[in-house]
């Protein structure tokens, strides 16, 4: 809330005692007009009255107010974006037939803070070079001119694909990424007769002055190395094991906890994780690369969200001094391919993506771990926070973390474990007014944070993949877990120990108005000084 401004201690007594009369009586008021909260010590103060923490009356449901969404039709994979002449351009798989026709192209938006969006339109088509609608790809800035279409020219190579067959085709653009041309030599990598053989990640590798390219081929990653963006070498394969078809492949190096000299190098796909009880999302691996091959250092993968609705996810370097960069980039799809239809969505179709996140390569027990947090510009939406003073959850009762009215909002808040009756398992409640509940958990018992969305508003009707628990384990940090989550009108977001472990998924809550509650089980939990911060609304410009 906005600080009132102090009062004038001059002013004329009679002047002040008015007020104070004034002032007592629409107290008074107000409080025979109001129902009496059982909270009230605890309870959030309301948001602003400004709008801008409310979506537009016209806009449907559930459209969200901070992430990004197309104006109607169907959108799924990200393409990683890049940075040009002051502007982040960023694409997305897009079907304006959906459900009718199928086929997907390239929509274009742009930013300039990775929160705000611009659309710009479909930048490559569909269907116009005979080859197929366009599926994901990469786009790179070619600053040396290798492909010979220009200095600063965009490069984009993509995977299209007709009767079948999946090939990989170069669109070239002149004017700052905005229109593309197909090449016409396409295909410029033609199937060697498989029929999982799509998703270029195209890279810079600076120390072999070549650029690098990554396909997913069933369960392998083929690596290719080219000069000029259009003829391909292949170098080698890395095979996965138990990941199902790998797509999305991603490569790139980091330093350790910011240290240039402990650099290592980051080999991520987006794989299906039921094999170890997960789902789809985007599974890592930290190791060497020599130019040709990638060597892991452990055998099993890493996952950078636990989530239900992380996937197809890219990532791309921060615009750093640098080199490598400390940190990175990260956005995935928040939607999962058992249920992608079934969301209703109502005037647009296959979710939205995610909060952009900052990543970092940190030891953890002697192992490079990714973490992510949410990226620093989503401050700038950023209201006044409302603080709950720290409490005890106790066995079987409910402790108010206060009620935020804004239609997007920002939970931080430390959980421990009371020492004298130490808890089992810790739950926050976000209860919206007809009683829909997403629960964001911790177990002490077994180190694992969860997220159970069994009860929000869509659940009943969906899927049974929908309704299953997501956990990850998590170990307690100086006796306490942090926790910051960002909840929207289809997500909830969750981030934990700086980053350390994350859940994202696609969640239904109506908006405004949360009741929010945490339950401790076997005992007694400490919950921290809380904060509850609203959202503004990010609303997309569109055309």
């Amino acid at each position: 809330m906005t600080e009132p401004q102090p009062r004038n201690s001059r002013k004329l007594l009679a002047i002040a005692v008015l007020c104070l009369v004034v002032l007592g009586a629409v107290v008074a008021g107000q409080i025979l007009r109001s129902k009496p909260d059982a909270a009230a010590p605890d309870a959030v103060p309301p948001t602003q009255v400004d709008t801008k923490f409310q979506r537009p009356g016209a806009w449907s449901e559930y459209r969200p107010a901070t992430h990004l969404t197309p104006g109607q039709n169907w959108m799924n994979d990200p393409q990683r974006p890049f940075f040009l002449d002051g502007l982040w351009h960023f694409y997305y798989l897009y079907n304006a037939d959906y459900p009718a026709g199928n086929g997907t192209e390239w929509y274009h938006a742009t930013s300039t803070d990775l929160v705000h969006w611009k659309d710009e339109g479909v930048a490559i088509e569909k269907y116009k070079n005979g080859l197929g609608d366009i599926w994901t790809g990469s786009a790179v800035v070619d600053t040396g001119n290798t492909a010979g279409f220009g200095k600063n020219a965009v490069i984009s190579l993509v995977t299209q694909q007709v009767d079948g067959v999946q090939r990989q085709s170069l669109f070239y653009s002149t004017d700052g990424g905005y229109s593309f041309t197909s090449y016409e030599g396409n295909p410029v990598m033609d199937n060697p007769g498989v029929e999982a053989w799509r998703d270029p990640k195209v890279v810079w590798d600076q120390e072999r002055s070549r650029w690098l390219m990554l396909l997913a081929e069933g369960s392998k990653v083929g690596f290719y190395t080219s000069k000029d963006l259009k003829s391909w070498d292949y170098q080698s394969g890395y095979e996965t094991t138990g990941l199902g078809i790998v797509e999305c492949p991603d490569i790139f190096q980091m330093p350790v906890d910011g240290d240039p000299e402990r650099t290592t190098w980051v080999l991520g796909i987006s794989a299906n994780g039921a094999s170890s009880g997960r789902t789809t999302g985007y599974a890592y691996w930290t190791g060497s690369f020599d130019g040709k091959n990638f060597t892991p250092d452990a055998k099993d993968p890493r996952w950078l969200d636990a989530g239900s609705d992380f996937y197809a996810a890219v990532t791309w370097e921060s615009p750093e001094a640098h080199t490598p960069p400390e940190h990175r980039y990260a956005m995935g799809w928040m939607n999962n391919w058992a249920y992608a239809s079934d969301l209703p969505l109502g005037d647009w179709s296959g979710g939205t993506m995610s909060t952009i996140r900052q990543l970092s390569l940190r030891d953890v027990e002697g192992h490079p771990q990714l973490f992510s947090e949410p990226i620093g510009a989503l401050d700038e939406l950023e209201g006044d926070p409302a603080t709950t003073p720290p409490q005890l959850a106790i066995e079987d009762q409910v402790a108010s973390l206060g009620k935020p009215e804004s239609d997007a909002y920002r939970l931080h808040v430390d959980l421990a474990q009371d020492q004298t009756a130490p808890s089992e398992e810790t739950r926050i409640e976000l209860k919206d007014a007809q009683g829909a509940t997403v629960v964001v958990g911790y177990s002490f018992k077994d180190q694992k944070l969860f997220l159970n969305r069994d009860k929000d508003k869509v659940a009943g009707t969906m899927p049974e993949t929908y309704r299953e628990i997501r956990s990850e384990q998590l170990p307690v940090h100086n006796g306490q877990v942090s926790l910051d989550i960002i909840v929207d009108t289809t997500s909830v977001e969750v981030f934990a120990q700086d980053g350390q472990a994350a859940l994202s998924s696609t969640a239904f809550l109506a908006p405004g108005g949360h009741e929010l509650t945490v339950k401790s089980l076997g005992g007694t939990t400490n919950v921290s000084e809380s904060t509850t911060t609203p959202l503004a609304v990010a609303a997309t410009q569109r055309q």
